[in-house]
């Protein structure tokens, strides 16, 4: 009897252990972009969209974003870069991911979430950070038009950089639309330790 009490004790304990630690475990990464115009602090929602976040998170862990740009830049919608160097070329990618845009998180203001081409699963490494409420970039069904843009994350700190940088002036510069007149860097995303 002594064993079996003794068994059930071990048992009880590690199943508390387990649930006190594994919110830790689990806690969503955070990572800090460093940009010429300022920090931005970002918490990743791997729990809602984890290839999506496995993905960003290969491509900050190699410093691939180091010395790319905000080439488009649009006050009232949104900020766009992670690409291109200050140069206009584009840097090389990883295979396109499977767009997550149907997690259930919507493209509010301050969340970030993925650039793509019209085809459906086409991200790569672009990114965009929502300077509005833009609902229209949210999954409606699952055609071409209407999937939408895989949220993946949002500003925790430095929404005012977000807002700085939204309301530079623009031009057409390397038949690009939306381009900042000054260039803005993005010097380095890493990942934050707790």
């Amino acid at each position: 009897m002594k064993k079996k009490s003794g068994f059930f004790l071990i048992a009880f304990i590690s199943f508390i252990s387990f649930w006190l630690v594994s919110p830790a475990l689990a806690a969503n990464p955070k990572i800090i972009m460093k940009t010429s115009m300022g920090n931005i602090t970002l918490e990743l929602y791997a729990d809602k969209a984890p290839i999506t976040v496995k993905n960003f998170l290969s491509y900050v862990d190699e410093q691939f974003y180091d010395g790319t740009i905000f080439h488009r830049v649009i006050k009232g919608f949104m900020i766009q870069g992670g690409g291109l160097t200050a140069d206009f070329h584009s840097k090389p990618t990883k295979s396109s991911i499977k767009n997550e845009a149907n997690n259930g998180l919507k493209n509010k203001r301050g969340t970030i979430a993925m650039a793509r081409m019209p085809a459906i699963n086409s991200a790569t490494c672009q990114f965009f950070i929502n300077h509005a409420d833009n609902p229209f970039l949210d999954h409606r069904n699952n055609t071409p038009e209407g999937y939408g843009y895989a949220v993946f994350g949002k500003v925790i700190e430095g929404m005012d950089v977000v807002d700085a940088i939204a309301n530079v002036k623009t031009m057409t510069k390397h038949g690009r639309r939306d381009v900042p007149r000054e260039t803005i860097t993005i010097i380095s995303i890493r990942r934050l330790e707790e």
